[in-house]
Order: structure tokens, then sequence, then C-alpha cells
């Protein structure tokens, strides 16, 4: 597990820089959840790191395998100084667990809830994951190992999900695309929904 998380820091550092600061958070009978911070000019980053320690499970497997199976990391990226940011380390550790608390696979398309907003003021409780491959290149794992994946959070407000949940990911990707959204801005409001 710590061959494999040294490998996932490494490849972050690779892509982002170094981080300027760190926190972790380690939930009742899970692995520990870390939470690095990148800036990029006017751009913060957040990565998980301790996601991909573990392959995420099918939860109605009778047996699970150590080894085989998906690995993923998440990338959030938001403009710096418009909102305290910083409060999503939380937040993010707590997705980043959900494949060891909730048994569920984290992929493209997918929704993932929080329950509360993702930073003070935020009108997002929710994320959309999206493609991998972007900013950060899938890592290649041995064999049978599955390559760990970087997937970027996409925050979504209320109507934005719940749009999602009934028309698709791919559609609400596209209604974003149409209408410019900013994606980064932590302050944005709902695109524009027929």
């Amino acid at each position: 597990m710590g061959e494999i998380l040294a490998l996932v820091e490494a490849r972050l550092l690779t892509a982002l820089g170094e981080p300027d600061a760190r926190a972790a958070v380690t939930f009742l009978g899970t692995d520990r959840i870390e939470v690095l911070r990148f800036v990029d000019g006017d751009v913060v980053r957040y990565a998980t790191l301790g996601m991909s320690a573990q392959p995420m499970a099918d939860p109605t497997a009778a047996l699970v395998d150590p080894v085989k199976g998906p690995r993923a990391e998440l990338v959030l990226s938001v403009r710096a100084g418009l909102a305290d940011t910083d409060k999503v380390l939380r937040p993010l550790a707590v997705l980043a667990a959900s494949p060891q608390v909730e048994g569920v696979i984290v992929a493209p398309g997918a929704s993932l809830e929080v329950g509360e907003a993702l930073w003070p003021g935020a009108p997002f409780s929710s994320v959309l994951v999206a493609e991998p491959g972007g900013l950060v290149e899938d890592l290649e794992m041995d064999a049978p190992m599955e390559p760990v994946r970087f997937l970027p959070l996409l925050p979504m407000t209320h109507n934005e999900a719940a749009w999602k949940r009934v028309r698709g990911a791919q559609e609400l990707q596209e209604r974003w695309l149409s209408f410019g959204t900013d994606l980064r801005d932590p302050l944005r409001g709902s695109v524009a929904l027929d």
C-alpha cells in the first residue's frame, strides 16, 4: 500500500508541482486519506492521496479481490481567493473514503454527494466525476493491478445535480460547454436548464 501511494504522490508532484499544504483525515475503519493543495497562479487544486491504496470493489461481489479492481484519486480545481475553498478538505476526504465506507465504485459520469456545502457559502453539495487523463495522466501499475486514474471533480449546484439525474452526465457537460460555464468559479450559479 505504501509503495502504491509513493508512486501516486510522485505522479501528482510531476503533474502539479510541490504542494503548499496537506491535511490528513482518518475515518473509523478506513485507511488514512490525505488532501494535498497545489497553487497554480489563480487556480488552486486539491488532490486526494490514499483512495488508490485499495482497489474499489463491487459491493455485490461475494469476495473482494485485494489486488484487482479500479483505483483512483480525486482532483478538484477552483479559482483562488474568491471563497474559503480550503474547507473542502474534509468533504474531499469523505468522497475519497466512500469506496471503503460505502462500497461504491467511483467512475466518470457518477455523481457524488457530500450532504453539505463543499466549503462555506458554496452553492454546491455534490460533484460530477469527469473523465481522467487530462491534467494528471493515469499511473500504470504492474499487472494484474489496474492503473490509478486521477478523476477531476466538477462541482454541481442542486438544480444541476437533479437535471443530471434525469438527463445524464453527458448532457449536463454539453450544457456547461454551450453556455461557457466557468466550472472553476467557486461562487458560480447554476447553468440555465430547461
